[in-house]
């Protein structure tokens, strides 16, 4: 390939890579709207969005189970696909969605960055990969500025009714979407990343249905036109267009280069959430932010010489 062509696949990657993490960070703020104009449960949102995620998912596994040549997946491969899409998109996703119901939007997006962090714990526990120093100080970095976001935050939500089991609930959803990281990347080299992303979002999806049912029950949902206008959005801007351009930029410039351009996750929620849900911003938030996008991007930053 010559140079040209390698220039414009790492500047596709990196539109797409940087579309998908701003696409991403608008889920926190449709679901605070969504709470506040329509009055919808966790679970029924959750539901709603991934009811107009599946058919998009459903098409690309239809897909690519018609390509010649594809990897044989073993059935404990499999297995481990559907374990990981229901702790990265059920499990996560169902903590995240209770978790915003009582913090804000901007400080449900720098707790979840933590999951890098989880995600290189994770990986030198279970799988034995080496921290470098450099890693070790931005995982201190990446906890100063959530302390420090955190503390801001208090000031003005101390009090408020659930706040502190609300930070929980997303401490928790980062926990095991960083268990979700880990396990994709010992199994996207086996399956491939959009057969992976589309089973996982299918098993994930399944979850959600039998969880929706067991509470609901059949038609326990009310439809109304203003509940189905935030599900297709949810569905579309924020689960599948995202996705497949954060796997479509990543197969072009490669996961850590991916990580650190996602950094941009938390400051755009924290811009949407001021003019769209009239957030206040205030210093230690954008302290804490900046010490966090530091951070991650020190973990995600791929060195030239050997981790050891």
């Amino acid at each position: 390939m010559g140079t040209g062509a390698h220039k414009q696949l790492h500047w596709w990657g990196f539109v797409l890579t940087f579309a998908g993490a701003v696409l991403f960070s608008t889920k926190a703020v449709m679901v605070k709207l969504a709470y506040r104009e329509v009055q919808i449960d966790a679970i029924s949102l959750l539901m709603l969005r991934m009811l107009f995620s599946v058919p998009f998912f459903v098409a690309v596994a239809w897909w690519n189970s018609r390509q010649e040549g594809g990897t044989p997946v073993s059935r404990r491969d499999w297995m481990w696909v559907v374990i990981c899409g229901l702790l990265g998109y059920y499990a996560s996703s169902w903590f995240d969605f209770i978790g915003l119901q009582f913090i804000s939007a901007a400080l449900e997006r720098l707790i979840l960055f933590l999951y890098p962090s989880f995600t290189a714990f994770i990986n030198y526990f279970l799988f034995r990969q080496n921290l470098s120093r450099r890693q070790g100080w931005a995982l201190l970095i990446t906890y100063l500025g959530i302390g420090i976001a955190y503390y801001g935050e208090l000031q003005i939500d101390y009090g408020k009714e659930g706040f502190f089991f609300g930070s929980l609930m997303i401490f928790i959803c980062a926990i095991t979407y960083a268990g979700y990281l880990a396990g994709s990347g010992r199994m996207i080299p086996k399956v491939g990343a959009t057969r992976f992303n589309a089973y996982a979002m299918l098993a994930a999806s399944g979850g959600i249905f039998l969880h929706y049912l067991v509470e609901k029950g059949i038609g326990g949902f009310d439809w109304t036109g203003e509940k189905v206008q935030f599900g297709v959005m949810l569905a579309i801007f924020a689960t599948v267009l995202p996705s497949f351009f954060l796997t479509a930029g990543m197969k072009r410039i490669g996961s850590n280069n991916a990580a650190i351009i996602s950094s941009i996750g938390p400051v755009s929620t924290i811009a949407q959430a001021y003019f769209f849900l009239g957030e206040p911003v205030h210093g230690p938030q954008i302290l804490g932010t900046v010490l966090v996008v530091l951070g991650v991007t020190m973990i995600g930053w791929k060195s030239n010489s050997p981790v050891g």
